[in-house]
């Protein structure tokens, strides 16, 4: 059987302010494409679907005919992750077309969707919504268990405890072994995060031990943006898909892929296969002076997404506007001048006594790298005299 697996789609996000939705429409073209190219029984999204609680319009519909386009060739099983309102993706699960499973409540954990094998075996998919621990630890608990701690970690093992039990239980009916797979929205500890996933710590944890997610031959991962494998127990295969895009810049050096799984009546079948993704338009980062960036250091990067430092040890004049004209695409725009770093690492305390003038100076020279000149000095002095001769006749 062969699985396609993929997460945190983030559908309406954007990225310092630029809208994403084209590019993400791309890559989810090119997941269709893949899922029919491949013969692909099953897409498994582990959450982030959306990127808030309440999506844009556009990025409803961009979902709907997605699944829509995807059903007509395969099945797919959707879970909600911590971006995404578990209520708003499961509403009317029930009524979408055959081959569409969006599992929403965390109660259902242990109730797989069935799927059925080329060679007639049986193959469990069982779907873990994002669990918030202080409303699954209510939903999981046993009737004779003590209340279940607050914490990742303890809701992650009741919900699987549930998953292994129900597994345990149809493959001791069953005339062949059944394939199974678990979708779980989670921080699995080994994995390593970037900067653009949303804090889901509670009570100072935020994290999942890898163990407790063995007993199925694969785990498809959601939540961290970058592709990678995690260890579990022996048997099993758990990864994570990572993001289709980069959503900060600390994954421009990720490799953003979609991950092709083999399940055999032994589990998965050699190494699973990461699938590159599209890349819409690069992310990047340049540093220099501000003509060093105007000239060939810049040339690669001129259709970049950029982070762009300029080292000047004054503030070059209309430099945003010259930066826009050399990089079109740039995002960030910052002037660092070269000690910026040691005057970054000081404090100073602004009290009352502080003259406004110094202090005023100080942060000219905190911006620009350099101190006001006569003129800008005497435009500062007479701002504080007509705002103090204002504050006096009030």
């Amino acid at each position: 059987m062969r699985i396609l697996h993929t997460s945190d789609w983030h559908l309406g996000r954007t990225l310092h302010g630029v809208d994403l939705l084209e590019h993400q429409a791309a890559y989810l073209d090119h997941l269709v494409e893949l899922t029919r190219s491949e013969g692909v029984d099953a897409v498994v999204v582990a959450g982030d679907v959306y990127d808030r609680a309440i999506p844009p319009v556009e990025a409803v519909t961009l979902l709907s005919s997605t699944l829509a386009r995807l059903a007509e060739i395969t099945q797919v099983v959707v879970t909600p992750g911590n971006h995404d309102s578990a209520t708003r993706l499961g509403f009317g699960a029930e009524l979408w077309r055959d081959g569409v499973h969006v599992r929403a409540k965390v109660a259902d954990v242990g109730r797989p969707v069935e799927l059925v094998t080329t060679d007639g075996a049986p193959a469990l998919v069982y779907a873990l919504p994002y669990l918030d621990p202080d409303a699954a630890r209510t939903v999981l608990r046993e009737e004779d268990e003590a209340p279940l701690a607050r914490s990742h970690e303890a809701v992650t093992g009741a919900a699987m405890r549930r998953v292994r039990a129900d597994l345990a239980a149809r493959s001791a009916a069953a005339t062949a072994r059944p394939r199974s797979l678990l979708v779980a929205h989670a921080f699995v500890v080994g994995g390593e995060a970037s900067e653009s996933e949303r804090d889901i710590r509670v009570g100072g944890v935020d994290t999942v031990p890898a163990a407790v997610l063995d007993g199925v031959d694969y785990v498809a991962l959601g939540h961290l943006h970058g592709a990678q494998r995690v260890s579990t127990g022996e048997g099993t295969v758990a990864r994570y898909s990572g993001s289709p895009l980069a959503y900060s810049f600390s994954e421009m050096r990720q490799h953003k892929s979609t991950v092709l799984i083999d399940l055999g009546p032994d589990g998965v079948v050699g190494t699973p296969e990461l699938v590159p993704a599209p890349v819409p338009r690069r992310l990047s980062e340049v540093s220099g002076t501000l003509d060093e960036l105007l000239g060939a250091a810049g040339e690669p990067h001129a259709d970049d997404w950029v982070r762009v430092t300029v080292t000047d040890p004054a503030r070059p004049r209309e430099m945003n506007a010259r930066i826009k004209e050399r990089f079109p695409h740039a995002l960030v725009m910052t002037h660092r001048p070269p000690d910026r770093g040691l005057r970054e690492s000081l404090t100073l305390a602004v009290t009352t006594a502080s003259d406004p003038l110094v202090v005023a100076s100080d942060f000219v020279q905190h911006v620009t790298g350099d101190q006001p000149d006569v003129r800008e000095t005497a435009a500062l002095r007479l701002a504080f005299e007509t705002a103090n001769a204002a504050e006096r006749s009030a």
